[in-house]
């Protein structure tokens, strides 16, 4: 837990045992070992949300969108609308990083070659947006989300 960060409001912190626990268990959307700390999305919270109608978003990896594409519950299924954001090249990203200035050297030539290996993975998503400004990826961004929310598929209208 970082400074500032809130139980239950910015993460769920778990020891390291009782993540193992819950993964066996199947209690995880999805998870992975990210630079030797393990993260991960419990499901029956993403549940909950779906069905009382939120939108639910997650910022993970492409590992953990991989094991949610592979997920077999028909709820998390028909609700996926899974977005790459990708930067236009690695010299870009490499700009952004140590304009952040909160990483050393080495960490973000480790993050480079982790991009470089994930960007590889873009078409397996349904839709990908080429990072430019913030402004512009968020426009881009609330576009996709307001065309899955009248997805005809999503609506729930009592017409016959």
């Amino acid at each position: 837990m970082r400074l500032g960060e809130k139980e239950g409001a910015d993460y769920f912190f778990l020891s390291q045992t009782d993540f193992e626990k819950k993964r066996k268990a199947g209690g995880m959307l999805e998870y992975a070992d990210v630079y030797g700390h393990y993260y991960g999305t419990p499901k029956g919270t993403v549940l909950e949300h779906l069905a009382e109608g939120r939108d639910v978003l997650l910022d993970i990896d492409v590992q953990g969108a991989r094991q949610i594409r592979e997920s077999k519950d028909p709820q998390i299924k028909a609700s996926l609308a899974d977005i790459f954001i990708m930067p236009p090249d690695l010299e870009e990203l490499r700009r952004r990083l140590e304009g952040r200035g909160t990483e050393t050297a080495q960490q973000i030539s480790t993050r480079i070659q982790a991009a470089d290996a994930e960007m590889a993975e873009w078409k397996s998503y349904r839709y990908t947006i080429l990072s430019s400004s913030m402004e512009e990826d968020l426009i881009k961004f609330r576009a996709i989300i307001r065309a899955e929310r009248y997805l005809s598929r999503r609506l729930n209208l009592q017409h016959g």
